[in-house]
């Protein structure tokens, strides 16, 4: 199925899978290699995935690895301002991605600080009276009409489409459209329940929505294979590949270069 989505007033196609690329303004991401803290590094950094192919650039300032250190709401406004100025000026034409739980972070990286989707990495959480319409991610993706990456930390396929039915039922309701799925490798679910579900992921074409795929030298990659994520380039090509194979429209990874020739190669089978 071709899908497209709406960014900043004109349509992008997903009909050929979209590369993104990862860039972690914060000093403990799971990959070393991935970390991008100086003005320098950032520029650089979001010069190489456009160069390199990728369409999409994924900002995050939080790390969600195991054994993470919180950051505090204002620490993490204060690194994506940052960030996403520099990547703004460098590369003004990029699709730029930020990736978030929090909903007043999101707000003012799309009002502000010119991003163009909101990458929510954490189920959404039920706002507090006290939070308003502020607290609720899916009101804040509503009322900014961005496209919104829903992830699921379900360790199933089955218990995964019944949550998703549930939640774009809710987003469509407020108003929200452009709506992309991603399945949450690494979270929430076991290494056998991760290749579960990627083994079943053709399943999850039935919302008809677009898929995002991350699974970029994750542990179900160098666990597997044994090694370390600096390991796990060659294994992360294999099953981004077979995502490819089974639906994805979107990869987030660390290596572009990599990820955009499994989708010209796959372009010829």
């Amino acid at each position: 199925m071709e899908y497209c989505i709406n960014v900043r007033g004109a349509l992008m196609s997903l009909a050929e899978p979209v590369v993104m690329g990862i860039l972690n303004c914060t000093p403990d991401s799971f990959f070393a290699g991935s970390r991008k803290q100086t003005e320098r590094e950032i520029a650089e950094r979001a010069q190489q995935i456009v160069a390199e192919g990728g369409r999409m650039i994924d900002v995050g300032a939080f790390s969600t690895r195991p054994g993470h250190m919180d950051v505090s709401e204002e620490e993490e406004l204060h690194r994506l301002q940052e960030a996403l100025a520099v990547v703004r000026r460098e590369v003004p034409d990029a699709v730029v991605s930020v990736d978030t739980f929090r909903p007043r972070v999101a707000r003012r990286c799309v009002e502000e600080w010119g991003a163009d989707i909101i990458n929510d990495v954490r189920e959404p959480l039920p706002p507090t009276p006290s939070d308003g319409k502020d607290g609720d991610m899916f009101h804040v993706v509503a009322a900014l009409g961005v496209p919104y990456i829903l992830m699921s930390q379900q360790a199933s396929v089955e218990l995964m489409l019944r949550e998703w039915a549930e939640e774009v039922t809710q987003l469509r309701a407020l108003g929200a459209k452009d709506i992309i799925l991603d399945p949450g490798f690494g979270f929430g679910k076991t290494l056998d329940e991760n290749f579960a579900v990627l083994r079943e992921m053709e399943r999850l074409q039935v919302m008809e929505l677009p898929l995002l795929v991350g699974i970029s030298r994750k542990r179900m990659v160098w666990q597997t294979l044994g090694g370390s994520p600096d390991t796990a380039l060659n294994g992360t090509t294999v099953l981004n590949t077979l995502a490819l194979q089974r639906g994805a429209s979107i990869l987030r990874v660390h290596d572009v270069r990599e990820a955009c020739e499994c989708v010209k190669l796959l372009r010829n089978v």
